[in-house]
């Protein structure tokens, strides 16, 4: 009798020249008389998924997209309760990734958490993926959000944030900006980068090391990063690379009933600052914005190989102060802290 061994290989998720393990079976005799049955499961490619999502950069919304597929496709969706570490001391980077690397196969693990590095640690790295979002307007959504919620209503959401004082709340956005309020200077705003920078000290100070540590890590352990104002190319992307886990995400996605809850995410009562006070931020942001334009740089030279056509012109300079793009409205992410019932509407209608 023929049976088969598994041998995997390992290959670089490097933007321009994505390889892929390939899990080989080799066939062998195995003697009639010695033939005892066992079941084996056969893992998908890559079966070690971490998706480190940045805050408001439409996380919420991939999430509730998960917990469905994960229903439809039988892999394992490893979520945390913890939402607001994302710095972690040694030990707790080693409790994580042992916690993690134990998990099902295969998984896929999802937290907002700065990159971790699992070799260093002895650990099989899994394969990465995230969004990101144009900075001011990640910035504005999370400023007015943290204040007034979305469509869950304001009165509720001053019940969630009782500690925030009532000048704090209504405080103009530019008098933030231009009088140098700590919520809207740095190192608060230098928020994007860490995520790919990662847990060493300096990543989490603004600077040129910070960022290119950040661009080497995505070019080296990021399989996709995209743009939220591209969400739907994302998605597209993520099931032709990760089809064991994202097949079906753009039927669902667009289901009208979906899409109705997307509407209703919207952040309330949000402003757009001043074309001064715009001015100072785009300076404060400016290693944001370069990693920004990188991305989206390499993200739209990824749909191009695969016969996606960008719709979005990038900038023509990368210099942010130089510009003041529109903002852009993306669909909001809703807070991983909320109640789950919207969840639960969401995931019957798909069970239907």
């Amino acid at each position: 009798m023929v049976c088969y061994t598994q041998i995997k290989t390992y290959g670089n998720f490097n933007k321009y020249n994505i390889n892929v393990n390939i899990e080989l079976s080799i066939p062998y005799q195995i003697p009639m008389k010695s033939l005892t049955v066992v079941s084996i499961k056969v893992l998908p490619f890559p079966s070690q998924v971490v998706y480190n999502r940045v805050g408001k950069c439409g996380s919420r919304t991939i999430v509730l997209l998960l917990r469905i597929l994960s229903e439809k496709h039988g892999f394992n969706l490893v979520t945390s309760d913890i939402h607001n570490k994302t710095r972690l001391t040694k030990s707790e980077q080693l409790e994580l990734i042992k916690n993690v690397s134990t998990a099902d196969q295969p998984y896929l693990f999802t937290r907002h958490v700065h990159f971790l590095n699992f070799s260093r640690f002895g650990a099989e790295q899994p394969v990465y993926i995230n969004i990101i979002r144009d900075p001011v307007n990640r910035f504005l959504s999370n400023y007015f959000f943290r204040r007034f919620g979305d469509w869950r209503g304001e009165q509720n959401h001053m019940i969630r944030t009782p500690g925030m004082k009532e000048e704090e709340r209504y405080l103009d956005i530019n008098e933030c900006i231009l009088e140098n309020h700590a919520e809207c200077s740095n190192p608060r705003l230098f928020y994007i980068i860490p995520y790919f920078c990662g847990q060493h000290p300096k990543c989490r100070d603004p600077g040129e090391w910070a960022l290119e540590r950040a661009k080497q890590n995505v070019n080296e352990n990021f399989l996709l990063v995209g743009i939220l104002e591209e969400l739907e190319d994302v998605l597209l992307l993520l099931e032709r690379f990760l089809p064991h886990y994202f097949k079906d995400v753009m039927t669902i996605y667009k289901n009208p009933e979906h899409r109705k809850l997307g509407n209703l995410t919207v952040t309330v009562k949000k402003a757009f600052p001043s074309p001064n006070a715009l001015q100072v931020l785009y300076q404060r942001m400016k290693y944001e914005y370069e990693f920004y334009y990188f991305v989206k740089q390499q993200f739209h030279l990824l749909k191009r190989k695969f016969g996606l056509k960008s719709h979005v012109k990038l900038q023509p300079s990368q210099d942010a102060s130089s510009t003041i793009p529109n903002p852009i409205e993306t669909e909001e992410p809703i807070e991983d802290e909320e109640d789950q019932d919207d969840e639960k509407w969401l995931e019957d209608i798909y069970k239907r």
